[in-house]
């Protein structure tokens, strides 16, 4: 797949260092994956959140989310968002 919006996942980690290493390796797995459906995505990330058009990974447990845009069509992934799980309950999607 192809990550698009790199510079938040760079922000993100860089505000929360204890979560660096999973952000790196979230962000390895899925340019290595060639997700074709939601269940593609689901049978590495058994918890992620599909909402509307978008899904939201767990990071480090529950404690951190991601939000994401995936383009299966097209193997795109655009990374909208992330934060805390305190600042996922006010997200609107």
């Amino acid at each position: 797949m192809k990550v698009l919006g790199k510079s938040v996942l760079g922000a993100f980690a860089k505000k929360h260092a204890e979560v660096r290493s999973q952000v790196s390796v979230w962000l390895a797995e899925v340019e290595a994956a060639t997700w074709k459906t939601p269940e593609d995505v689901r049978e590495r990330y058994p918890s992620v959140s599909f909402v509307g058009n978008r899904a939201v990974f767990n990071i480090k447990g529950n404690k951190y989310r991601l939000d994401v845009a995936i383009a299966f069509n097209t193997g795109i992934v655009q990374v909208h968002r992330a934060g805390t799980h305190a600042e996922y309950t006010k997200w609107t999607f």
